[in-house]
């Protein structure tokens, strides 16, 4: 007999933000997250939450607390000296367009750009959000 496993798909990320407002405006207009699938106000918790998808079906879960503090990270390998979640990586159809839209008129900052990935044609580049939120944008080739 095989060993018996959870069957899963993946659903969503959840990160935490200092301005829900001006992060749900970022991601609609950065990756056309536009579709509020969930809005909560917790006030026992001290959150408010956003669950935003595209047509595709991406979905991102924006979360607010006050008095949070930023985890920015000056690179992806410094990003892995504590131990979560790291990044969000997105697979993009033109990595070079993507990446220029980005950090163009979005304005993510650049943190590296598009370069070959280890594996045989994957390209990848890594920006970061208005809030310093790590995103590593993926083309696989023949996508």
């Amino acid at each position: 007999m095989g060993v018996a496993m959870t069957a899963a798909r993946f659903h969503h990320v959840s990160l935490s933000v200092a301005d829900l407002t001006a992060q749900e405006a970022w991601y609609g207009n950065a990756f056309g997250l536009i579709h509020v699938d969930e809005r909560l106000e917790l006030p026992e918790a001290g959150v408010r939450t956003v669950v935003l998808s595209d047509a595709a079906g991406l979905r991102v879960e924006l979360v607010e607390r006050p008095g949070s503090s930023p985890a920015a990270h000056a690179d992806p390998f410094a990003a892995t000296a504590v131990q979560t979640f790291t990044h969000l990586a997105l697979q993009v159809p033109d990595l070079d367009a993507a990446f220029g839209r980005l950090t163009g008129e979005c304005g993510a900052a650049p943190v590296s750009f598009p370069a070959p990935g280890a594996t045989e044609g994957m390209r990848y580049a890594y920006v970061s959000d208005p809030e310093g939120n790590l995103l590593e944008l993926i083309e696989t080739s023949g996508d």
